[in-house]
């Protein structure tokens, strides 16, 4: 029962995106279309899950055995940078299809706050492995729905008329707004 009230807090209560604000970037700037969208929400559910058990397990058996708890920050943007690399370059060689299918995502996960959020969040909220794990997942289905959610309703908006003044980002942080309080609606599930 614990790891659905974190898989449901996580992907509709807690939104990374939509009520902690991490990952805005991407968010307004991947969020044109329904395919891109796709796209960057598969590769940060990747990412964001390799990224979080990496980070546990450095924060754990490294930097708290040996009193260095204060270098978790730089660490941890060194482990994710060196993660979306990593990554990028296997897939370049055993997947090149999955690689051209994400193209240019990966290297922009290395600058979504999300990962580097959710990696200290786990830590903050004193998760075991198997939590962390469910939380990282579940955050990153709550991402990727939100994205895809707001895609969908952006290509629907670039069809309709819209004053001059409010085309683009304007119109996007106006519904962005919205959604964001269509799932504070689910707040009273957990």
């Amino acid at each position: 029962m614990e790891y659905i009230i974190i898989f449901i807090a996580a992907v509709f209560v807690n939104n990374i995106v939509l009520s902690q604000f991490l990952g805005i970037c991407p968010f307004l700037g991947v969020s044109k279309k329904i395919d891109t969208a796709t796209g960057m929400g598969m590769a940060v559910t990747f990412v964001l899950t390799i990224a979080t058990v990496v980070t546990f397990l450095i924060q754990k058996y490294a930097l708290d055995a040996f009193g260095l708890g204060y270098l978790q920050t730089i660490v941890f943007i060194l482990i994710i940078a060196s993660l979306v690399q990593m990554v990028e370059i296997i897939l370049k060689k055993v997947s090149p299809s999955l690689y051209q299918a994400l193209g240019v995502f990966l290297p922009l996960i290395t600058t979504n706050c999300a990962i580097l959020g959710v990696a200290i969040l786990v830590i903050q909220k004193e998760y075991n492995l198997i939590q962390s794990v469910v939380y990282a997942v579940s955050t990153a289905i709550g991402f990727a729905l939100a994205l895809i959610i707001f895609a969908g309703i952006r290509e629907k908006l670039a069809r309709t008329p819209v004053p001059q003044a409010m085309q683009g980002i304007p119109v996007a942080l106006i519904t962005a707004g919205l959604l964001a309080m269509a799932f504070m609606g689910f707040s009273g599930i957990v």
